[in-house]
């Protein structure tokens, strides 16, 4: 019974299942089937479920066998006793190339259906202030004894120094260490007592340009940065495990960990930081209390400085647990986060033809199989395939009885190793018809090719093999002096956690794609490329469980194609993070739907993944990194509930500045941006209870939903001004129902923009319905993009002369006969409407537009009140309505209303016949308060 039960499992017969063989290593049961083979074994045999159950303790199916015995000792007498083995390793495949698998071919793919799935791009994101974070949990004192890897600019040496002032012990290593003296020192110190973390420091050494190294030299700074950080966690995996402990790893990307303008610096230090939010994930995951080790991948700019860095490696090593990315620059810090964005950027897009000559490596895979298909039948273009695998001849045996019947082809291998007198395993098998299926793979991409009326040149090379790979790409430039296309796709995955990751198996994952790059790369220096596309993946972007060396490489090649921005400008370089693939590819197969699923992370269809590469190349000017994936689950979990923020430092900040319109900030959230809460009472507030347009209830007015936006951009930037509101869109109105108090939800990302920074915030409101049941309705209403600079604004000054009352005919008390206004919004005191414009003085003496009155004002509300009913009025007096705001181009606040010694004025003008208002506000001698351009209504009767 228990036979049939892992036959269903794994497909193969009953005779092959010998009891000695591991269900794993040798019968290619992973995790998830082992667990749903011992449930369908408790069911056939009516066993109730044991709670402390280890899978470990039963890795052949004599053991499984074994514990049905235990449990149902009426069925037989207990066997054997059993035999500690070790840890069950996750499930492993080795292939090369990063798909396999599933033929699809004859099937046309539209690039519109890949837009129908999320393309998210990494963007920095400003942080919070340490000053306002929670601590992390971490202390350093004297009990804490702490390795540090040093670099070769002097940071290591001021950290050492600040950690022993702290009464923490080091041990300081050099990071040109060979691995085997690494291992010896790593070892003797933890002989002596436990080893709380460790900080990484060679990623922060400027490296040589990657086109001026040679393979060897490459290899070994990866070995100083990467690899030696592999020996390192593996020798402390047992150590540097729990509460309390951590890897704090420092990177020169440029602060902005490469997603900056510029691009990445120093792009080695990607494999550090893909390494250890890999490390990350994976300890977060066995650990057994819930806490895992604290990990921090620490990004600076280009600099000499020590002190500073040394002082925010250990303040980062402190504070903020909620996030695993940080970086500095420019003064302040950046994590990386995501936002949607089409690939239809308005740039000028890639033409396929016939003369486009594309570079694949990973040929041989499934996925970029049918890739290269997709990319020929656009283009008939000339394709140079690369792969480990020989192409075999379109007769070959295997390949066709494959394409026709794969289990027949199973069966033969079967037979035919029986035959020969061997004892063939079901893992075994699985592997010959890996190669067999790679095979076709590379025989179906170069038929493809040619079947589309393009050109194909297959070669097996071992990417490994930089000589073999300088050759191809001299061949192409001989043939055709350029590159159009260049598709990295080869890779190889081997899925283990670090205790049980060999060293030349982290090396082989790695060195595949890393030296794969970087040869190809190399072996151009001088030659056009139009673009670069790197197959990354989303265990680079987010780390995950037993691919520390795939995450490493991955965020290595996103970290180079950021890099190319500098040394090759004219090449896009573009690297896609993908997530697994349904139907083709390694992730299709085994367990990996079933755990995907209860992660709540989609795969994605071929569909919308094989179109995806002829959209970036053809739609815009895309570079740089790009996440193709659906629900990402797990992956977009926050670090920590409020994000890291500490809620009462930060509220103590509000009350220092004296932000009304920001109330209380809930999260600091890494994919969920700045989460403002911001209660008001129409009964308390002037702003409120004179602004209420629906007989008596009131409106949270346009310029204070303005002024709400502008705080909260402000609010994580101390030292930057609004420098302007932009693209604001008033989406409707948030009014307040009888009077009764609502609250604001305010939500801002904040990201650099060239010198300063630029804050896309939105407005919201939430209803609860009144019915139990229903859903919490929540509607958009003002949205705008921020501007903020370093430097406080310089007032410009106009020509204008005051004009008489005599001049300005239209009083206040003919003005709000018609306007709704209130006394703290009869900001009209005198106006004229003249052709088309209108002007008007401001009123003096208003009562307080606040409680408390001295609450702070960053974009002058009320004086752009003033603009927005002129504007009013003009259409009022011109086209027999009045009007309400609907979103404006842009708002420049130059001074605030206070800050004012005469009358002020406002004029407004139209070129359009009133579908767009222009206004200043000034004051007497000409300077500018106020500057609204692009000012939008919507008509409103006279009532």
């Amino acid at each position: 019974a228990v036979l049939g039960i892992v036959a269903d499992k794994t497909g193969y017969p009953q005779d092959m299942l010998d009891l000695d063989l591991d269900l794993e290593a040798d019968l290619g049961i992973d995790t998830v089937k082992q667990a749903e083979t011992f449930a369908a074994v408790r069911q056939e045999f009516d066993i109730p479920v044991q709670e402390d159950l280890s899978l470990r303790d039963y890795p052949t199916l004599e053991r499984v066998i074994g514990f049905v015995h235990d449990m149902r000792p009426d069925l037989a007498e207990v066997g054997e006793q059993r035999s500690e083995v070790g840890e069950q390793q996750a499930g492993a495949v080795s292939v090369v190339g990063d798909a396999d698998e599933t033929v699809i071919s004859n099937v046309q793919y539209h690039v519109e259906d890949a837009d129908k799935m999320p393309r998210r791009v990494p963007v920095p994101a400003l942080r919070p202030a340490l000053d306002y974070c929670k601590p992390t949990g971490i202390t350093l004192d004297e009990n804490s004894r702490v390795i540090v890897m040093m670099d070769s600019g002097g940071v290591g040496r001021s950290l050492v120094g600040r950690l022993q002032k702290l009464g923490v012990t080091t041990l300081q290593l050099s990071p040109e260490i060979e691995t085997e003296a690494l291992i010896a020192e790593l070892e003797g110190w933890l002989a002596e007592s436990a080893i709380q973390g460790v900080y990484w420091l060679p990623a922060l050494d400027v490296e040589p340009d990657l086109e001026e190294m040679d393979l060897t030299t490459w290899r070994e700074l990866n070995r100083r940065r990467i690899k030696n950080l592999y020996t390192t966690m593996r020798t402390l995996y047992d150590a540097v495990a729990g509460a309390n402990t951590f890897l704090v790893v420092a990177t020169r990307l440029g602060g902005l960990h490469g997603y900056g303008e510029q691009g990445a610096s120093a792009p080695l230090g990607g494999a550090v930081v893909g390494f250890s939010k890999a490390y990350g994930v994976e300890r977060s995951m066995r650990a057994e209390s819930g806490e895992g080790v604290l990990v921090k991948a620490v990004d600076f700019e280009i600099s000499r400085k020590t002190a500073e860095p040394a002082d925010q490696l250990i303040a980062e090593t402190l504070y903020d647990p909620g996030i695993t990315e940080v970086g500095y620059y420019r003064g302040l810090r950046y994590t990386v986060t995501l936002v949607e964005k089409s690939a239809a950027d308005g740039g000028s897009g890639m033409s396929l033809g016939p003369e486009t000559v594309f570079v694949v490596t990973g040929a041989a895979g499934g996925i970029t199989s049918a890739i290269v298909s997709d990319l020929a039948a656009a283009s008939r273009g000339v394709f140079y395939l690369l792969d480990l695998v020989q192409a075999p001849t379109p007769d070959d045996a295997h390949v066709q009885l494959y394409r026709h019947d794969p289990e027949a082809l199973k069966r033969k291998l079967i037979e035919d190793a029986r035959a020969q007198g061997e004892r063939p395993t079901p893992v075994q098998i699985e592997q010959q018809m890996q190669v067999i299926e790679r095979s076709e793979a590379a025989l179906r991409a170069i038929e493809t090719v040619e079947a589309a009326g393009g050109t194909a040149y297959y070669h097996a090379v071992n990417l490994l093999d930089g000589d073999a790979v300088s050759a191809i790409v001299q061949e192409i430039r001989q043939s055709y002096g350029r590159i159009d296309v260049l598709l990295h796709a080869g890779g190889t995955l081997i899925d283990r956690i670090l205790p049980n990751k060999e060293p030349e198996q982290f090396a082989l994952v790695y060195d595949i794609k890393a030296d794969g790059f970087f040869s190809l790369l190399k072996a151009a220096k001088g030659m056009p490329i139009g673009a670069t596309v790197a197959f990354s993946s989303v265990a680079g972007r987010f780390g995950n469980n037993g691919q520390s060396d795939y995450s490493a490489a991955n965020d290595l090649l996103c970290k180079i194609t950021s890099s190319m921005r500098s040394w090759r400008p004219h090449t896009r370089g573009i690297a896609v993070d993908w997530t697994a693939w349904d139907e083709i590819g390694m992730a299709s197969r085994g367990s990996v739907p079933v755990i995907m699923a209860e992660l709540g992370i989609d795969m994605l269809p071929p569909e919308s993944g094989i179109p995806t590469i002829r959209r970036e190349l053809t739609y815009g000017a895309t570079r740089g990194e790009i996440v193709v994936a659906g629900r990402l689950g797990v992956w977009m979990e926050e670090g920590d509930a409020s994000g890291g923020l500490d809620s009462n430092k930060i509220s103590e900040l509000i009350s220092r500045r004296r932000l009304l319109m920001v109330g209380e900030v809930t999260a600091a959230n890494l994919y969920g941006d700045l989460e403002v809460e911001t209660h008001l009472d129409p009964a308390v507030q002037p702003f409120l209870y004179d602004h209420a347009p629906d007989e008596g209830t009131p409106w949270l007015p346009g310029v204070m939903a303005t002024e709400a936006l502008a705080e909260v951009a402000s609010l994580l930037a101390p030292g930057y001004e609004i420098v302007a509101v932009e693209h604001e869109e008033m989406m409707g109105a948030f009014k307040f129902f009888r009077m009764e108090p609502r609250t604001l939800y305010l939500d801002a990302q904040i990201s650099p923009d060239g010198d300063g920074l630029r804050a896309h915030v939105v407005l919201r409101s939430k209803t609860v319905p009144k019915r139990e049941g229903l859903p919490i309705q929540i509607k958009d209403h003002f949205f705008a993009s921020i501007r903020l600079g370093p430097t406080t604004l310089v007032t410009p000054t106009v020509d204008f002369t005051p004009p008489s009352d005599g001049d300005l005919p239209i009083t206040a008390r003919s003005v709000y006969k018609t306007f709704f206004h209130g006394p703290a919004y009869q900001v009209i005191e005198r106006a004229r409407v003249d052709g088309n414009c209108a002007i008007g003085r401001f009123a003096a003496d208003l009562p307080p537009n606040t409680v408390p009155a001295d609450s702070a004002s960053l974009v002058a509300p009320r004086l752009v009140e003033l603009c927005f009913q002129l504007a009013a009025l003009w259409r009022q007096e011109v086209k027999g309505a009045t009007a309400i705001p609907i979103g404006f181009d842009s708002l420049v606040t130059y001074r605030q209303e206070s800050e004012s010694v005469g009358s002020l004025y406002g004029t407004v003008s139209t070129s359009d016949d009133g579908e767009t208002f222009d206004c200043q506000v000034v004051d007497t001698s000409g300077a500018v308060y106020v500057e609204l351009s692009g000012y939008r209504t919507v008509a409103r009767p006279l009532a």
